[in-house]
């Protein structure tokens, strides 16, 4: 298969070569839960397990930086912090963890480009999402964390986190998915309860392809250390449209197309935390759509054909995103989410309710699909332009 345009600029939305390079390390106690889930060796408990996880904003802070630098808007920097938090607890809120979370922050900076306002920016906002996460009762801890100015080995800045809990053991959500489950899915966009602004959908993945395909390239020429100058010239910044141009958003109005893809990564954890107070031992399944988008179930199932067929329509963002692109609609599930970063796979009969909470969120939320048997694994998807099969080694 010829490379896609996301491989082309030198990243993987499956991350092949990190799971063949982990393949045959201790995979924890549960297998398949979706972040690993280890013994208590914070306290010895045989009745507890420990969690740590680790991720970042990926390239989101390179368009972060393009903004601010275009605009002199430090407020975007806020949501990067957000980001980063969000990668790391919606992962182990799929595992059912989802409260009493400690934070650590490591932020690697080219301290010439990135001055200490940025940086009391991303610190300031992180504190105001685990302010907000407190109110909807969801409990942060922050315990400081590392900034390093390594401008030889940072472009412009890198933004990360890890994460700790600690729950029982009886409380893990083991991705235990079967034949005859029903898939919600919950959307990634519009604006919910504890969202200040309406949210494109982006989230913290493909941003790569995001911002390449829909820039102008004259930000190449401005900004040369927001990108890697080994990509081909004809895949950086190739896109018709300028930071500030405007979207029109159906019932919102219009939005500039660089806030419309900085829209803070949207957290699920406060709907997890209820559906799971009251239906956990119904929910067979969590999937957070992150690498591998609509893929990322393919992982964490055995043997199962996975369909989904009711799908949310793709909002403005992602239609954006594939008409400047022209990339197939096959490429743009494996790389984007397209409209839900959250699946549940559960009981039929609790799917009503389930999306009830969530609309309680103003969260959008539907049945998007369904589990069935295979002899191998195999996700179908179809939608209004065709069908696509995804099979266990079809994945970018």
């Amino acid at each position: 298969m010829s490379q896609s345009r996301y491989e082309q600029r030198g990243v993987s939305a499956s991350k092949s070569e990190v799971h063949e390079a982990i393949a045959h390390l201790d995979k924890g106690l549960f297998p398949q839960a979706f972040c690993k889930i280890l013994p208590d060796y914070a306290a010895n408990d045989p009745e507890f397990c420990n969690i740590m996880h680790a991720d970042t904003a990926g390239t989101k802070t390179s368009l972060a930086y393009l903004y601010w630098r275009e605009t002199g808007d430090l407020s975007v920097w806020k949501g990067i912090a957000q980001d980063a938090i969000v990668m790391n607890i919606d992962d182990m809120a799929c595992a059912g963890c989802v409260n009493q979370i400690v934070l650590s922050s490591t932020i690697g900076r080219n301290k010439s480009i990135i001055p200490g306002e940025v940086i009391k920016e991303i610190i300031q906002g992180t504190q105001s999402f685990t302010d907000e996460m407190a109110q909807q009762g969801v409990q942060l801890i922050l315990a400081g964390g590392e900034t390093a100015d390594v401008g030889d080995i940072v472009r412009t800045i890198d933004v990360g986190i890890t994460a700790f809990g600690r729950i029982p053991r009886s409380q893990v959500v083991r991705n235990d998915i079967s034949e005859g489950d029903i898939i919600i899915g919950l959307a990634s966009y519009g604006q919910s309860t504890y969202e200040a602004a309406y949210n494109g959908g982006m989230g913290s993945n493909g941003l790569t392809s995001a911002r390449h395909d829909v820039l102008v390239n004259q930000y190449a020429g401005f900004y040369p250390e927001s990108f890697d100058d080994s990509i081909d010239s004809d895949l950086v910044y190739s896109g018709s449209k300028s930071l500030t141009d405007k979207i029109e958003i159906p019932g919102i109005g219009e939005i500039e197309i660089g806030k419309l893809i900085l829209s803070p990564t949207r957290t699920y954890i406060p709907i997890i935390k209820v559906i799971l107070d009251r239906y956990f031992d119904r929910v067979s399944g969590l999937i957070h759509c992150t690498g591998g988008a609509q893929t990322k179930v393919m992982k964490f199932v055995e043997n199962k054909r996975i369909i989904k067929n009711n799908l949310f329509d793709p909002p403005p963002l992602f239609q954006l995103i594939e008409h400047e692109s022209g990339t197939p609609r096959k490429e743009m599930y494996q790389v984007f989410n397209m409209g839900h970063r959250l699946e549940i796979y559960c009981d039929k009969k609790i799917a009503e309710d389930v999306i009830a909470i969530a609309s309680n969120f103003r969260i959008g939320a539907r049945v998007i699909g369904e589990v069935q048997n295979s002899a191998s694994n195999e996700l179908v998807i179809k939608d209004e332009k065709g069908t696509y099969v995804y099979g266990s080694n079809d994945q970018l």
